[in-house]
């Protein structure tokens, strides 16, 4: 079947405000209407009212029970004795996993072979016997393609994570959820783009309910397979992705959720710190795709737990991460999204190292240390700063008897310190090379 097929019936897929409507019913009781919570910290720094729509809070964690249930409470009898199937290793497979339980129909869930036990201990207990769960090949894809061969073997059920108009409408009882707590139409809501599902259901739902509500998809800078294939006319799959912002790092947009947003009027133009955003159109679009850097992402999601004590993963800070470089209205109702909250706690210390190079506060060098005594005490007293402390110090090689080469981690007391920094490693006699972010050689040393 051709690409342009596939787009035309997905175009023609069930899915409007009436059918998110049905959505609700269907998942009420079971799915929790979580919070709107104003939050003055984000408000006093925009001048807008900013809220916190808290899907984090959700019995699972994230958002993605709304679409698995909404979907697997639809199939008939024959359907639900042949069970579901579906390939995830983090809150689909969870969401998926619930609703098997509460409904009591028989799942297999493929996670990859290096999906943390920590997930895999939480799949199962969502799912309390009633799911398997089984792990095969080093990748996603691998393990989609396990699901895709069970399900043609054995006649089970798939339950897409994003790429199905149920699985849409699930996601899209969120907006339903913020116009009824609100009680007014918000000025812009802020929505994290992965796969694309729950944006296409907000989307659609706002477009027919509250028409005059800007809506804001936010893609990490590293997968921003929206933006791609809304440059290309049609969904395309990135070569390669930085899986750090693991919930939204998708390779290829859906062909359902880019249908519906590419229906909106969107247009990609240039942008001076981001490569590649999508905005509203001349012809009458309401909506825009915007990056948000993967060290940004980290700030704000310290941000959100240190201040409003919101554990947050990666995904779920992304709005936050884009509100400050949008330029909402000062006094406007701005909804930002927090996705989910399964984060892992060993990723904090990647997760603070990346927000202090974001900010600007930590740095990387390479010294050529003379191989004599004193030299690391007059780097310390003639190099670094008083406020400026070294966290990571280690000999790389030794060139001769002279000199060795020591990478050193240098945090400082400010950012704007580093313009100081710079000139006293220029007047030391020590060889100084600043390692860059994102360099080869910055990633292999960090």
């Amino acid at each position: 079947m051709s690409n342009t097929r596939e787009l035309a019936d997905v175009k023609a897929a069930p899915l409007d405000a009436r059918e998110i409507d049905a959505a609700a019913q269907r998942i009420s009781g079971v799915v929790e209407a979580t919070p709107l919570q104003f939050c003055p910290r984000l408000s006093a720094a925009t001048g807008a009212n900013v809220y916190l729509k808290r899907e984090d809070l959700q019995v699972v964690r994230s958002f993605k029970i709304r679409g698995a249930y909404n979907l697997i409470v639809q199939l008939s009898d024959e359907e639900r004795a042949a069970g579901v199937v579906c390939a995830s290793a983090g809150n689909h497979a969870q969401g998926v996993a619930f609703a098997c339980r509460t409904m009591g129909i028989r799942g297999r869930i493929y996670v990859p072979a290096n999906t943390p036990r920590q997930k895999r201990d939480r799949i199962l207990a969502h799912g309390a016997g009633f799911v398997e769960l089984i792990a095969t090949g080093e990748t996603y894809d691998a393990a989609a393609e396990a699901a895709a061969d069970d399900v043609r073997t054995t006649g089970a059920t798939m339950v897409p994570p994003f790429d199905d108009p149920r699985t849409a409408a699930g996601q899209g009882t969120i907006a339903a959820e913020i116009l009824d707590q609100l009680g007014e139409e918000p000025g812009t809501v802020i929505v994290p783009v992965g796969g694309g599902g729950l944006i296409a259901g907000i989307a659609t739902y706002l477009h027919e309910r509250s028409p005059r509500t800007a809506i804001v998809g936010v893609e990490p800078s590293g997968a921003a397979s929206m933006t791609a294939a809304l440059v290309a006319g049609a969904p395309v799959t990135l070569p390669e992705i930085d899986p750090f912002v693991d919930g939204t790092a998708v390779r290829r947009i859906g062909d359902l959720p880019f249908a519906v947003m590419a229906g909106l009027g969107g247009e990609v133009v240039t942008h001076s710190s981001l490569p590649l955003v999508a905005r509203p159109s001349a012809g009458g679009g309401n909506f825009t795709m915007t990056h948000a850097d993967e060290g940004a992402v980290c700030t704000a999601l310290l941000g959100l737990y240190q201040n409003e004590g919101i554990i947050a993963e990666p995904s779920g800070a992304l709005s936050v991460a884009a509100l400050a470089d949008l330029g909402v209205e000062p006094g406007s109702t701005v909804v930002c999204l927090i996705s989910g909250g399964n984060n892992d706690v060993s990723r904090y210390g990647e997760i603070v190292e990346r927000s202090l190079v974001h900010l600007g506060l930590k740095h990387y060098f390479l010294v050529d240390f003379p191989q004599e005594p004193g030299a690391l005490r007059r780097f310390l007293d003639e190099v670094l700063g008083p406020e400026d402390d070294i966290t990571l110090f280690e000999y790389v090689k030794r060139n001769n008897r002279e000199t060795g080469a020591a990478l050193v981690g240098i945090e400082l007391g400010s950012a704007e310190g580093i313009t100081a920094l710079l000139e006293r490693m220029a007047a030391s006699p020590m060889k100084v090379e600043q390692l860059e972010p994102g360099s080869p050689a910055y990633r292999y040393l960090t």
